[in-house]
């Protein structure tokens, strides 16, 4: 390297760290090693010249054995002159230490031992694709090996022989609850291949190759159940479900025993899952005895439904409690008394409210097979639920009174039970108090006459005028049932009063149900009582301001026709059906056109056309479309009430003129009211006024009611015969497949298609074949698809 003229500080070793000038006479350059180092001043000689003073220089092309020997000398003295040229050399110790400088040291994991691995590292997918592409090779080139191989290994023999297990089912001593399920489960064709394919460790594409043709050569039935049985334990709710829903299939597998020892205690430790899979649970054993060995072992179904009758949701309760009763139904008196006895009492005495409330429903089947101490203890523990804090215990034991009274002796019915009905019917809930309404026709049914009326009737009429109108409107939805029960007298006394003041009532929820039974309730009254009392409330509620009671009473009005008889019904009741049937609200409308016939029995056709015949020929035309397609479904009815001649007058106009209406399912219902006024007045009458009128439609511009009318011919093809079909109705199939819009044509098709079974073969082949070849050759897809059915009919 070049260098000028001034001194240089060197220490003992070269270095190529950076040069470090420090201040003196001339430049100075320090190379620095770290610690305290000793320096060597090194003159270097100049050389001057007349025309360059400054060009003094070191040659660089010395040897370098020269260069280290001179850098290597160590405590020269100063002053001492080597070449006499003016150069000096001396050590110098300034006490200055040089700081180790950051970044210098070597990074571990850099250098060029890690070339090789970072090559690896970057061409990784290459390697990948190779093996991956090896692999492929091998699978498809020995695919076939595998499953000759495995029919020869010492798995597929202990497959072969776990057959037996569905003939011996008891002979295995496994539990297959306790451990993985598909282990233990007699699987041979799957999950043992599966070892065996682990074992092998070939390849994937080899695994599934060989899984694929071991299946299909083994057969054996119980790989479903395997799967059943670990999707009892599956997170999948839904997998879950469907194996509970299957748990008769696995009970058959695993036998009786089994079924007994593994299965229903598994059950019983996971009452704890989704609602739906506890719902299904609760559902499939309720008929379970047959696969725990009958109903000698049925009291081990107790344990799990005992537990879901302890669930938060109310239908997985109701389905177990009715589990339980079916059950129970069928068990011996003794594990009735030894098991289901305990269960109820144990379910009575729960803390938790939601086994109260299951209990009460239990207590009708453990009633009759208990000894008589035992009885007394169910008849208190009954009472004392009827008493509990909880509302909704209450509830349940006012639901199941009837039931559990209609096991208990009679003279407990008189005290205990008319107690507890005594107790619900104050209760300061109004929940309590509408259900304990059911319980009077029960126990009125249950009770004599005379008992019932002195303890039942007072209960009736003031809950009649309960403060609840959700209790009015349980009475008024069963007071005729109470009249049966009280007799004529006292109904005649104090149920008519009640019941005017239900109708009455000023909430319209009470005046619905009350207008829904008014039928029913005059058919237990004299009809002289019924115009007297009932008929004044029936002219109020067909004004009433509520649309839903107007409907309710249209519903039920024209059966009072036949009870009040012929004169009443035309002085009392027309008036009322005329308002019904012209009310602004179409509900009440179709429920008067729906029960006509009933007045029609009563007043008589001629009566009937004069009075009511307007309103319907007005509904026939009603804005809303409902009202309309109701008017038609009753024109058959009407048809065969009224006569040929009369019917054809007043309403074959109408008939007509539905097959060009603006809705759909009017149209629809039209061609079928076709169909069956001809089926009702014969093919002759059809042919005079009903063929030429609908065959006239066939050139409407509208192209819908053109395919209306190849519907409504379609429909009346069969009703008239081959005869008619042929000479009127198949002319005017084949002119229709001329028409210029495909949806028409596609229907003619359709059309041809129903009419082959009807012509004879003749026909098909001259006349039907060729129209449909054509049709095939449609530039339309749609006509083409459709001709190509038909035809296919025609061979």
């Amino acid at each position: 390297m070049a260098l000028t003229g001034n001194r240089i500080l060197c220490n003992n070793q070269f270095s190529l760290r950076r040069p470090i000038l420090l201040p003196s006479n001339s430049s100075t350059t320090y190379w620095s090693q770290g610690r305290r180092s000793q320096f060597t001043v090194l003159a270097a000689k100049k050389f001057t010249s007349g025309k360059n003073k400054r060009s003094t220089s070191i040659s660089t092309k010395e040897p370098v054995k020269e260069e280290e020997e001179e850098f290597q000398k160590i405590n020269i003295s100063i002053g001492g002159s080597e070449d006499g040229g003016g150069g000096a050399t001396a050590m110098i110790d300034d006490g200055f230490v040089m700081p180790q400088l950051p970044g210098l040291e070597t990074d571990f994991w850099e250098g060029p031992q890690w070339d090789g691995f970072g090559f690896f590292v970057q061409y990784m997918w290459a390697f990948g694709v190779l093996f991956s592409l090896i692999a492929c090779g091998i699978a498809v080139a020995t695919y076939n090996d595998g499953a000759a191989d495995f029919k020869a290994t010492p798995v597929y023999k202990e497959a072969i022989q776990s057959q037996n297990l569905l003939e011996e089912p008891e002979a295995s001593g496994s539990d297959v609850f306790e451990s993985n399920p598909t282990e233990e489960a007699p699987n041979p064709s799957h999950l043992l291949l599966i070892n065996f394919c682990y074992s092998q460790s070939i390849n994937c594409f080899l695994d599934i190759f060989t899984l694929q043709e071991t299946m299909s050569v083994v057969d054996e039935p119980l790989y479903p159940i395997a799967v059943l049985i670990d999707e009892l334990k599956n997170e999948d709710i839904q997998l879950r479900l469907n194996s509970i829903r299957r748990l008769s299939t696995i009970a058959r597998v695993l036998g009786e025993e089994r079924t007994r020892k593994e299965l229903i205690p598994f059950l019983s430790e996971n009452n704890d899952d989704d609602d739906e899979v506890l719902l299904a649970m609760a559902e499939e054993l309720g008929v379970f005895i047959p696969y725990v060995g009958g109903v000698e072992h049925a009291r081990v179904l107790l344990p799990p439904l005992e537990g879901l009758c302890s669930v938060e949701e109310t239908c997985v309760r109701e389905k177990a409690v009715e589990s339980l009763c079916r059950i129970g139904s069928q068990m011996r008196e003794s594990d009735l008394v030894e098991s289901f006895i305990p269960l109820v009492k144990r379910l009575a005495a729960g803390e938790w409210f939601t086994a109260r409330v299951s209990s009460c429903g239990l207590f009708h089947i453990a009633y009759p097979s208990a000894p008589e101490p035992l009885k007394n203890e169910l008849r208190t523990i009954y009472s004392q639920l009827c008493q509990d804090d909880m509302p909704m215990v209450r509830r349940a034991a006012a639901t199941n009174l009837g039931k559990f009274a209609a096991t208990i002796e009679q003279p407990h019915l008189k005290t205990d039970i008319m107690s507890m009905f005594e107790t619900l019917t104050q209760d300061d809930q109004d929940s309590v108090r509408l259900l304990a309404v059911e319980d009077c026709a029960a126990l009125g049914k249950l009770l004599e006459p005379k008992d019932c009326v002195a303890q039942i009737l007072p209960v009736i009429v003031n809950f009649a005028q309960d403060k609840s109108w959700r209790v009015r409107y349980m009475v008024a939805n069963q007071l005729y049932e109470f009249c049966e029960a009280v007799g004529p007298e006292a109904t005649r006394t104090d149920l008519v009063p009640a019941y005017v003041r239900l109708l009455r009532d000023n909430e319209a929820e009470v005046r619905i149900a009350a207008a829904g039974k008014v039928t029913k309730f005059c058919r237990i009254l004299s009809p002289e009582l019924a115009i007297q009392h009932i008929l004044p409330c029936v002219k109020e509620l067909s004004s009433d301001s509520s649309q839903h009671v107007r409907s309710a009473l249209a519903s039920v009005i024209m059966g009072m026709a036949p009870i009040l008889g012929k004169d009443a019904t035309i002085e009392q009741l027309l008036p009322i059906f005329l308002s019904l049937l012209k009310d602004e609200f179409p509900d009440v409308r179709l429920n008067i056109i729906s029960k006509l016939d009933q007045v029609n029995q009563v007043i008589g056709i001629d009566l009937l056309s004069q009075s009511l015949l307007p309103a319907i020929v007005e509904l026939a035309e009603d804005r809303h479309w409902r009202v309309r397609l109701a008017i038609i479904e009753y024109i058959p009815l009407l048809g065969s009430q009224l006569g040929v001649g009369f019917f054809y007058d007043k309403l074959g106009a109408l008939c007509m003129q539905w097959l060009k209406d603006k809705v759909y399912s009017i149209r629809d219902a039209a061609a079928n009211n076709v169909k069956r006024l001809a089926e009702e007045f014969g093919p002759t009458w059809a042919m005079e006024h009903i063929i030429p009128q609908v065959l006239d439609m066939i050139n409407d511009p509208h192209y819908l009611y053109r395919m209306t009318i190849l519907h409504a011919i379609s429909l009346l093809a069969p009703v008239m015969g081959s005869e008619i079909t042929c000479s009127k109705l198949l002319p005017v199939i084949i002119a229709a497949s001329k028409d210029r819009v495909p949806n028409v044509k596609f229907n003619v098709a359709k059309v041809l298609q129903s009419v082959i079974p009807i012509v004879e073969q003749s026909v098909v082949e001259n006349t039907i074949r060729p129209c449909l070849v054509e049709l095939s050759e449609d530039p339309d897809v749609d006509v083409r698809f459709f001709a190509n059915q038909a035809l296919q009919a025609t061979k």
